[in-house]
């Protein structure tokens, strides 16, 4: 048994648990009752050993489909959305049926990619999940099917979960799928695959192993799965991809057995709103820096003053995410920034004693604190 894996799972005191649409749905599209019972009774058996635990849960679309008796998925984002909007009430009514037979409180949250790229939200949503789970609520998580467009969709509840897993913190995120975990080739077509149990660190071979082992109900080949391993590793989450099918699962896993692959947490991994600038968003505009500047953020460590900004490039925001380029115009930071873009444009190169005489205000001294940047080079 490998020691590290034995360990860590020792001091597991909250969890995010995805599971598939394939895990809980028939071919038939029709819900899988039986595995939904099982879920439900393991996740409230964990919870009753003091875990917190959070389940990013698919099948809405699936659901909507059996409901409506469509012979296979639609096509179509509005037909999509309808089968959500049908879906998502009927799955969560059968949880809090079923969570309640185990005297346990579910809540529902449905986020987009814009709920966790918009810094505010992101606060909102991470302070929503705390408060619940202070409750002891047990939170379900799902995308916003019924309203999402291409352009805000996570595209996949693999990177989703990868996602809240950072939100909230968690010690371990479980992908509960339809397969083993992950095989250094493709088992459907080589039957020679090897079974790979444990994975210190996502090298291109690991990604190269994952080939596209989707299913028809669901979004999430391995390759998505691998992706989230990335996100969840890098904000000291550990993950583990595992078949939903076995009674027992999710005690095996805290209990420490080894089935399924287990992605190790990374060592020194980002804070986690650092974590939130480097995955979870896209910068609005750019701040150029001169080089004394770029030499006490990445050698120092230090906040970005005003007197070192040569240049502001697009529009935003304060409190916006923007992208710190050097001199030659190479990406090397990014930040939350303490002012927007004309205010930064007017005191660039400007001691801070001086922001207030140029401004008529100081709200701080800073243009973006340290805490709020992540070193990208």
């Amino acid at each position: 048994m490998n020691t590290s894996r034995l360990e860590y799972l020792k001091n597991v005191k909250r969890i995010v648990v995805k599971v598939g649409s394939s895990t809980l749905t028939h071919s038939t599209g029709l819900l899988n009752l039986s595995r939904i019972e099982n879920l439900v009774r393991q996740l409230s058996d964990a919870h009753n050993r003091g875990i917190e635990v959070i389940l990013v849960s698919s099948g809405a679309i699936a659901t909507g489909v059996g409901k409506l008796g469509l012979k296979e998925k639609p096509k179509t984002i509005p037909e999509k959305q309808a089968c959500a909007a049908v879906g998502q009430g009927i799955l969560l009514h059968m949880y809090e049926k079923l969570f309640s037979e185990y005297g346990k409180i579910v809540a529902q949250i449905l986020l987009t990619r814009e709920d966790i790229s918009h810094r505010m939200r992101y606060l909102n949503a991470s302070n929503t999940f705390y408060a619940l789970l202070e409750q002891g609520v047990i939170p379900i998580v799902n995308e916003n099917d019924a309203i999402v467009v291409d352009e805000i969709k996570f595209g996949d509840n693999d990177t989703l979960s990868a996602m809240v897993a950072s939100l909230v913190n968690a010690d371990l995120l479980i992908l509960l799928t339809d397969i083993d975990g992950l095989y250094d080739s493709n088992p459907k077509t080589n039957p020679e695959a090897k079974f790979i149990s444990h994975v210190k660190e996502i090298t291109e071979e690991i990604i190269a192993s994952a080939g596209d082992t989707g299913s028809s109900l669901g979004t999430g080949g391995m390759i998505t799965k691998i992706h989230a391993a990335k996100i969840a590793t890098s904000s000291a989450s550990s993950m583990i991809i595992v078949n939903g099918d076995a009674p027992n699962v999710i005690k095996e896993i805290l209990d420490g057995k080894e089935i399924g692959t287990f992605f190790e947490a990374q060592n020194r991994p980002l804070k986690a709103k650092k974590h939130w600038m480097a995955f979870g968003t896209k910068p609005n505009g750019n701040i150029v820096i001169d080089n004394g500047a770029e030499k006490a953020l990445l050698k120092s460590h230090k906040s970005l003053l005003p007197k070192g900004i040569l240049s502001v490039q697009g529009t935003f925001s304060e409190g916006s995410v923007v992208s710190i380029l050097n001199s030659k115009e190479e990406e090397i930071a990014h930040g939350i920034t303490n002012y927007n873009s004309s205010e930064i444009d007017a005191i660039k190169g400007l001691n801070s004693c001086d922001i207030e005489k140029k401004l008529g205000y100081k709200n701080y001294d800073v243009v973006i604190h340290t805490n709020n940047m992540v070193i990208l080079k």
